[in-house]
């Protein structure tokens, strides 16, 4: 790989990342976020479910981290807008061009706004992105022979309960509070092809920390941004409740006793908050126009492949 990695394509596509990650700090250094390191091994699961790299950490058992999650809710106590930009880890087993099993994520949390204030957000990130790296990378996009088309803005935004019936529509079984699957998602970006936010998923389909919708509670403050069928980006509302937060952990069959460290802290002033994750694999896939995820990571890691 070393020595694959001197031919002039891949030379230019890792430039172009390099330019894109300066594109997002620099972004976001603007608007005043504090980037911030949070720790990789952690004591227990971030997002519950099994998908978990356990490791020894001296004598006890760890986990890497599935995501920043719980820790970045916690520094917007101190610092309401915070940004982190490194590796989470999912023991998924799917071999697909879109998963891996270390990736690197951009992660934002901000206190006291909505999952429409971060939405916007979002947005402008990557509207910001495309322009700074289409612009900065043209001896790039002429190796890799693609042109970066720069998004308008707004992205349309559609809920999930408009793609139960769109589906519908198509032809396909699928009620509310499915989840939607691979051949839905690719239906769904035939319709709707580029940048989109699906919005407003059901509770039951998301983790225990999002805030479900004051008018309707089987519905989420959520969102995922979507690239035609490929999912960029997850987030939404938080719950800033510890008591909302032990009896949602329980719902979900988590023991909130394994959570006490996260959950004392909502008792000493937690604002509400809003933010989410993206992969930055995948947004350099939509960014250069590779449909293989592993053709923008230097060593990348799946279910196969642990070396070099």
């Amino acid at each position: 790989r070393a020595i694959d990695l001197r031919r002039t394509v891949l030379q230019k596509i890792f430039l172009a990342r390099s330019v894109t990650l300066k594109a997002i700090r620099d972004y976001l250094g603007k608007e005043d976020f504090v980037e911030v390191n949070t720790p990789k091994m952690i004591a227990t699961a971030t997002e519950g479910g099994a998908a978990l790299f356990p490791i020894f950490y001296y004598n006890k058992e760890a986990f890497l981290a599935q995501s920043p999650q719980l820790y970045k809710e916690q520094l917007t106590m101190s610092f309401e807008k915070v940004f982190e930009i490194g590796p989470i880890f999912r023991a998924e087993p799917s071999r697909t061009n879109r998963h891996l099993s270390e990736a690197i994520s951009i992660d934002f949390e901000e206190a006291y706004v909505d999952y429409n204030d971060v939405m916007d957000v979002l947005e402008t990130l990557v509207i910001a992105v495309y322009k700074f790296t289409s612009e900065n990378c043209k001896k790039e996009q002429e190796a890799i022979e693609h042109t970066v088309e720069i998004p308008s803005a707004p992205f349309e935004r559609i809920t999930y309960t408009q793609c139960v019936e769109e589906l519908k529509q198509a032809g396909e079984k699928v009620e509310f509070g499915d989840d939607l699957l691979d051949s839905h998602l690719r239906i769904i970006g035939n319709n709707h092809p580029g940048f989109y936010f699906l919005t407003d998923w059901p509770m039951k389909l998301k983790p225990f920390y999002i805030r479900e919708k004051d008018e309707d509670s089987t519905l989420s403050r959520s969102f995922d941004l979507q690239y035609g069928y490929l999912e960029l980006s997850s987030g939404g509302t938080r719950l800033h409740n510890s008591e909302l937060l032990k009896a949602r952990l329980s719902e979900q069959g988590l023991d909130p006793a394994q959570f006490e460290d996260h959950l004392k802290t909502f008792d000493w002033g937690m604002p509400p908050h809003s933010g989410w994750g993206m992969g930055l694999d995948r947004l350099m896939t939509t960014l250069i126009g590779i449909d293989n995820v592993r053709e923008v990571v230097l060593y990348p890691r799946d279910p196969d492949r642990l070396s070099p």
